[in-house]
């Protein structure tokens, strides 16, 4: 009994981590639209008669983790469809090595559902040793399909989130 439940415990965090990355659940950005072979190409055409979208980024760390965390840019703006490219600048000011794992969202929460992320330095463990800083991407685009949303009419701004936590 109480193995079963320390293996449930365990898999969950995997399990609730997939689940929001497929359904955009909990604010939390798709990692790519899933399109007849699971080609993200075909959805990485910019939707050139559509509104730019502002995108702004938020970075923090918990209390416990002596990280400096924060967006190089505060904003991009991208058209539904166009790829983007993000950085973030980690520093670790402690006085030891520490392994840190970011979690993110995006806000609104509706907008989750066309966040695809190609690639992401979310979830894996970073390794950051004492007084080191390292610069993390985030390859991204707004899915074409937000641009005939009538439900995403007047979203104009979008905010990706990432927060840092000990290991």
């Amino acid at each position: 009994m109480i193995l079963g439940t320390v293996a449930l415990a365990y898999g969950s965090v995997p399990l609730y981590k997939m689940i929001c990355q497929q359904t955009g659940w909990g604010g939390q950005p798709i990692l790519t639209h899933r399109v007849g072979d699971g080609d993200t190409a075909s959805r990485v055409t910019p939707v050139t008669d559509s509104r730019r979208l502002r995108i702004t980024f938020n970075g923090s760390v918990s209390d416990v983790l002596p990280w400096k965390f924060t967006p190089q840019q505060r904003e991009v703006r991208v058209l539904p469809g166009e790829t983007a490219l993000a950085f973030y600048t980690a520093t670790n000011k402690g006085p030891q090595d520490i392994i840190g794992v970011a979690t993110y969202s995006v806000t609104p929460g509706q907008v989750a559902p066309y966040f695809s992320k190609i690639q992401c330095f979310c979830f894996e463990e970073q390794k950051l040793n004492a007084g080191e800083s390292v610069d993390m991407p985030v390859f991204f685009y707004i899915d074409p399909d937000f641009a005939t949303d009538p439900n995403m009419k007047g979203i104009d701004t979008i905010t990706l989130s990432y927060t840092f936590f000990s290991k």
